[in-house]
């Protein structure tokens, strides 16, 4: 008689990149303080002096919401690139299996665009951890725009890639694509990679100064986030009616939601290259259009929402996966629709509400408003902590009976 040590991760899936890429959401979260609470004249994104001068010349409401921010990206960012290390090196051995390769041959393959997603995303938050730890960064900003575009391009590569292998494969050999088994959202995760990388290509639009950095950064990110709604549209049309005759795969009950991060990052994509154009190449954006547009991407999310809950809640999804025995790693799609929400608002809330005139910054209804993206932010902090405690926490003892 044997006794193993085991934990769920143990079982590694690549959709274990999803607690990487759930952790840098949460990070960016907290950003989300910085760039609407603190003032930054000069540059769309506040910076490392921005924040000592916010620390210094105001009270203790601002030094306690500086504290959470600071300290909410460094930690959440660090258990990014943590969590991101641990994966790559997980998946390096996972291909050595016959899982990988039975993987390779099913409809899951698409799970292997965690990756792309998850790099996307760590670039992004790296980019934010020099914002706002590094002094001095931004008057050398205009030579990373190109490396970072570089970075997103190669990762647009690798995801283009893994997505080639997969339509060329279920396209090109016919009969190997299991519909019946796309009764989710999951075939939407390459949808989710590109826009990623997307948003990434998009940031330059809206902080470079450089007409030719920010026409490139358009470009680009036109290019690959047209792709990614293109994608999007038809693989949730192709799923919708295998739900519709099979029901929700109850693993995969939280794709239903992948909608909602999907806009979130398409939004932000679109609002960078509004405000390149508006910089670069006077192309002038009404902040009522603005509203709209956001307003407009809050309902689609809401009522994804509101379906992936029902949904959820039907099958006993909680009780099974987030209370119960079992241990499913998709559980990690839960953090990115209440971190994208919590995005969004603020987004909706700054850029629409307030530069609208609708309400005043800082005022009651500023922080009611408010409230319900730091609600949604807690829960998912919450949720990230207790995912972590069942899936990488103390093993449990396992016994493996073998003949003597």
């Amino acid at each position: 008689m044997a006794h193993t040590q085991t934990r769920p991760a143990d079982a590694y899936s690549p959709l274990y990149f999803l607690a990487s890429l759930g952790a840098a959401g949460l990070a960016v979260t907290f950003f989300m303080y910085l760039m609407f609470w603190v003032p930054h004249p000069g540059q769309p994104v506040p910076v490392f002096e921005d924040i000592v001068l916010a620390w210094t010349s105001h009270g203790i409401v601002m030094k306690a919401a500086l504290v959470v921010a600071v300290t909410g990206i460094a930690g959440f960012a660090a258990l990014n690139i943590k969590s991101l290390i641990w994966n790559l090196a997980a998946l390096a051995a996972y291909k050595r299996t016959e899982n990988y390769r039975n993987l390779r041959q099913t409809n899951g393959e698409t799970q292997l665009l965690a990756l792309p997603l998850a790099l996307a995303m760590t670039v992004n938050v790296s980019f934010i951890l020099g914002l706002v730890f590094v002094p001095g960064l931004w008057s050398v900003v205009e030579y990373l725009f190109p490396l970072a575009m570089i970075a997103f391009v190669a990762i647009g590569a690798l995801a283009l890639r893994q997505i080639g292998h997969f339509l060329g494969r279920v396209l090109a050999e016919g009969g190997v694509f299991d519909v019946t088994a796309n009764n989710s959202f999951a075939q939407l995760l390459p949808a989710f990679a590109l826009a990623m990388v997307a948003v990434g290509l998009s940031a330059p639009a809206a902080m470079s100064t450089q007409p030719v950095i920010v026409g490139t950064s358009l470009v680009l990110s036109t290019l690959i986030g047209t792709v990614a709604a293109l994608y999007a549209g038809v693989a949730a049309v192709t799923a919708f009616g295998s739900m519709l005759q099979h029901g929700t795969a109850k693993e995969s009950g939280p794709t239903l939601m992948v909608v909602v991060p999907l806009l979130t990052v398409l939004g932000i994509m679109l609002l960078r290259q509004n405000h390149g154009l508006h910089s670069s190449f006077d192309v002038h954006a009404a902040n009522a259009e603005t509203l709209m547009l956001l307003t407009k991407i809050l309902a689609v999310q809401f009522a994804f929402g509101l379906l992936g809950l029902v949904v959820l809640r039907r099958q006993g999804y909680a009780a099974a996966f987030l209370r119960g025995d079992g241990n499913s790693p998709g559980a990690y799609a839960l953090v990115c629709p209440g971190v994208a929400l919590s995005v969004m608002l603020h987004f909706w809330i700054n850029k629409g509400l307030v530069a609208s005139g609708l309400i005043i910054k800082f005022d009651l209804a500023y922080w009611a408003f408010t409230g319900f993206a730091l609600a949604f932010q807690v829960a998912m902090v919450l949720l990230v902590l207790h995912l972590n405690r069942r899936h990488f926490g103390r093993a449990s003892t396992s016994r493996n009976l073998s003949a003597a």
